[in-house]
């Protein structure tokens, strides 16, 4: 009997890809495409603003944008701002996403609370968020304090509602399976319903990453002297272009770090759960 290899099976009806076989090697060459992909556009970039292809005074070059990076970590701006954000955007996420998936689990698993207050819930969700911050500078200041409920509101709602159609989505004769087994309320909520909602409320903890940041650094661009936003700020007075990029990488990084973050942790979370990639 002849020994398989793993081209005998991209043709099968099964159809295992390469990532199935080999996920080491699909990864590490997916990171190499991505970083490829990458250089080829930032080079684009370069040559045609060195080539005038467009207003390099709007654009600025890639080099000088990590030339831009390289002075704010000389200087200390780095050290001096970046853990303000992060400070501001770490905590409303996680008060956003505690306040949320509880209000949004209480809705979800209390019908009658649910047509209550759905109407008031509707009426403040629809209010802009970016429209409350000067009220939240006017309560609590231009502190952290207003940046980190800013934040928090927005990341409320988004955790809110994917918590909500989560449990809603729940299956109802699991349930009452699970309870005919003589389950209490308790173990029906952490058997049934809490997993079921996990996978709504971790897209909503996705979606929420770039509006806690969003919270935060329009929050220092109002009315703060700390902060990305206050670079970015500083340095769109001073027509720093490269400058302001460069604040704008910054939350590119954080960004994507929060999500890795999250990704990770719902890898982990639903390891019992086959992802269909």
């Amino acid at each position: 009997m002849t020994n398989a290899s793993p081209s005998m099976f991209r043709n099968t009806g099964d159809q295992i890809s390469e990532a199935q076989i080999n996920p080491l090697r699909y990864s590490l060459m997916l990171w190499v495409k991505r970083i490829l992909l990458l250089a080829a556009l930032l080079s684009l970039w370069e040559y045609g603003a060195r080539a005038k292809w467009f207003n390099p005074h709007f654009s600025s070059f890639p080099s000088e944008i990590f030339r831009a990076l390289a002075d704010m970590a000389r200087s200390g701006d780095l050290v001096q701002h970046v853990p303000i954000t992060l400070t501001e955007a770490v905590v409303g996420f996680i008060c956003g996403t505690i306040a949320g998936g509880t209000v949004g689990f209480i809705f979800g698993w209390f019908e009658k609370v649910a047509e209550l207050l759905d109407p008031f819930i509707i009426a403040i969700y629809s209010l802009p968020k970016v429209a409350l911050a000067p009220l939240f500078i006017l309560w609590f200041g231009i502190g952290i304090q207003a940046k980190i409920i800013l934040t928090a509101t927005i990341v409320f709602f988004l955790v809110f509602f994917n918590t909500y159609a989560g449990v809603r989505d729940a299956s109802r004769e699991l349930m009452d399976i699970v309870r005919l087994m003589g389950a209490k309320t308790p173990e029906v909520i952490r058997r049934v319903a809490l997993p079921s909602a996990l996978t709504a409320i971790f897209v909503g903890l996705r979606v929420s990453v770039p509006y806690a940041l969003i919270g935060a650094v329009v929050g220092e661009m109002m009315a703060s002297n700390r902060g990305v936003g206050f670079l970015l700020t500083r340095a769109t007075g001073q027509f720093d272009t490269a400058g302001a990029f460069a604040a704008l990488f910054i939350l590119v990084v954080i960004s994507a770090t929060f999500n890795a973050i999250i990704v990770a942790l719902e890898r982990y979370l639903l390891r019992w759960k086959k992802v269909q990639r």
